[in-house]
């Protein structure tokens, strides 16, 4: 895949052609980690802490963290002294990510689509992904490709954008979405018309429980799930059956 062209539009829908929104990511790749926090009020860091010790890395590990974007989440499991692969479809974030982190020797940076991982069967004790399996055309295959590249026993982590159950929270949730997020993002973002794609991607998105059940559906064991920041964000976890394959 290659960067969208200036002539080219900028910003994904929700039929989430790959071409899209690689170009769009590729765009948005040097503010993107910045962008997040502010829009984020600074969750983001929670939500990384939360999942980094969901994976609970350790030195020796093999950890595949999919859609890594600039690899913010990959250096936090890095620093276990495990060995990271950050993957991303988007050739900008992959670029910006081994600009900012090539002095860490145990992280490495794949460009890679989360249909068809460039991977041998078993090759991870883990796998994680936060905040990309949204931006797939086809989430289910890509869970099928992460449960093929975990080791028998493996351990599964997303962190997803999700529905908070209060209906309340949600319609205050839904309030700062569509009219406070589109203002801000045009204040310190380099391509606005992304976030917008964010807020239509996220009330597109299955709740929780769906997401549980296609992650079982797709051979996964022991699936949970736990809410954080009161529902907009739930953090899935699974274990790859230990007799899996064979």
């Amino acid at each position: 895949m290659t960067p969208s062209s200036p002539h080219e539009s900028n910003r994904a829908d929700l039929g989430k052609d790959p071409r899209r929104v690689s170009g769009m990511f590729d765009q948005v790749a040097p503010g993107y980690d910045r962008t997040n926090t502010v829009l984020s009020m600074g969750n983001d860091q929670l939500w990384r802490i939360a999942t980094t010790r969901a994976v609970a890395p350790r030195p020796g590990q093999r950890i595949l963290d999919l859609a890594a974007g600039t690899g913010a989440s990959s250096v936090s499991l890095a620093r276990s002294g495990a060995e990271v692969v950050a993957a991303d479809f988007s050739p900008g974030m992959i670029a910006e990510g081994r600009r900012r982190h090539r002095g860490i020797p145990n992280l490495s940076f794949v460009e890679a689509d989360a249909t068809a991982l460039p991977f041998a069967d078993g090759e991870f004790d883990a796998v994680t992904m936060s905040f990309g399996l949204r931006n797939v055309d086809g989430p289910k295959k890509a869970l099928g490709e992460l449960l093929r590249v975990t080791k028998p026993g493996g351990r599964l982590v997303v962190c997803e954008f999700s529905h908070p159950p209060s209906r309340t929270f949600n319609g205050l949730y839904r309030f700062y979405n569509d009219r406070i997020l589109p203002v801000v993002a045009k204040t310190v973002s380099s391509n606005a018309e992304a976030y917008d794609y964010l807020n239509e991607s996220i009330k597109d998105w299955p709740d929780q429980r769906t997401l549980s059940a296609w992650i079982r559906g797709a051979g996964w064991a022991d699936v949970a799930y736990r809410n954080l920041s009161f529902g907009i964000v739930a953090l899935h976890r699974a274990r790859k059956p230990s007799d899996a394959g064979r």
